[in-house]
């Protein structure tokens, strides 16, 4: 096995360590694929987490191997890499990396970093978003081509509420649509604001769309995770490979390509080729900034008009003002 080799990255040089060794044994990628994967697709890689917060998901032994998040900056940051300080439900506090350059995803790479979890914030504001994530999640019984119709009946309703939504697969079975926002709420108005769109896609169509917190009353339908904007929750970005056999990643889509698109069809393999053909599909979504208000009056209508308050949070965030009790509702009825 080579011990080193250095690629020139941006007019960096990045070294990457063992650069044979296995990641994905199903199809035989290695880490050096990893790392070209990201030069080859880094423009857009570097868009989707320009000056952002980001947690490194890693598997410094492939796939097959033990893995973590790893949330603070790693000691061995290089200088050209910036951080920002970012605070937790908890009220700790840690230094994230920002990358700034493509090097900075290919060094990423290097230390087995596979997935990469950007908060929807830059690193000059991170209590305020300017990204709103809405995760279409497919429960059992339900797969790609159920999120893909929530995702079309979803388009619909932000285009009442004057946003647009960039789509992309999450790399498995989901779709994320992310609308770039002005940065004026804070993590809470932001999830205020999807809860209120989930809602109303749940209303259009119930038999299909949930935003049930709780898994039992799910069913088999798409649900809207809203926690996914609360603070310290995020997905994986655009380009990020994700640690399944196959070496999905998470594609940008054009709304017409949803419907038809199979999350198979995006690997370490056929992203890079993509990427040459069209692009960054996302890559315009810099130059717009949408506002919440609309979204906000639905949720206000939903408290007044319907009594619709608020949902539960993670387990992990501290009890919140009119939360409802984090109890299972099947054990509630034991308890009553």
């Amino acid at each position: 096995m080579a011990e080193a080799l250095e690629l020139e990255v941006g007019g960096r040089t990045v070294r990457i360590s063992n650069p044979d060794r296995v990641y994905f044994p199903e199809r035989g990628f290695t880490k050096l694929d990893v790392a070209r994967y990201y030069e080859a697709v880094g423009a857009g890689a570097l868009r989707a987490l320009r000056d952002r917060p980001t947690t490194l998901q890693r598997y410094p032994q492939g796939v097959a191997g033990e893995w973590f998040y790893q949330k603070r900056a790693p000691r061995n940051l290089p200088e050209w890499i910036p951080t920002a300080r970012i605070g937790f439900p908890s009220g700790r506090f840690a230094d994230e990396i920002c990358p700034t350059e493509v090097a900075a995803v290919v060094w990423a790479a290097n230390l087995g970093c596979l997935t990469f979890h950007p908060w929807p914030v830059r690193r000059h504001d991170t209590n305020h978003p300017d990204e709103l994530r809405i995760d279409l999640d497919p429960q059992p019984g339900t797969d790609y081509a159920d999120a893909a119709r929530a995702a079309q009946e979803l388009r619909e309703v932000l285009a009442e509420l004057g946003l647009v939504g960039w789509p992309k697969t999450s790399g498995g079975r989901g779709l994320h649509v992310v609308v770039p926002i002005v940065p004026e709420w804070d993590f809470t108005g932001a999830r205020r604001a999807v809860i209120a769109i989930g809602r109303e896609l749940e209303r259009r169509a119930p038999e299909r769309v949930t935003t049930a917190w709780w898994k039992e009353e799910r069913g088999p339908r798409i649900f809207v995770d809203y926690n996914q904007m609360a603070r310290d929750r995020t997905v994986a970005s655009a380009y990020s490979v994700r640690p399944l056999p196959r070496a999905t990643v998470s594609a940008p889509l054009r709304w017409e390509e949803v419907s038809d698109a199979r999350p198979e069809d995006f690997d370490l393999v056929t992203m890079p080729e993509r990427f040459a053909a069209v692009g960054d599909l996302h890559a315009e979504m810099d130059d717009h900034a949408f506002r919440l208000d609309a979204a906000l009056e639905w949720a206000e209508r939903d408290e007044r008009d319907h009594g619709m308050g608020e949902l539960p949070y993670p387990p992990d965030h501290p009890k919140m003002e009119g939360e409802p009790r984090r109890v299972q509702p099947s054990r509630r009825k034991r308890e009553t």
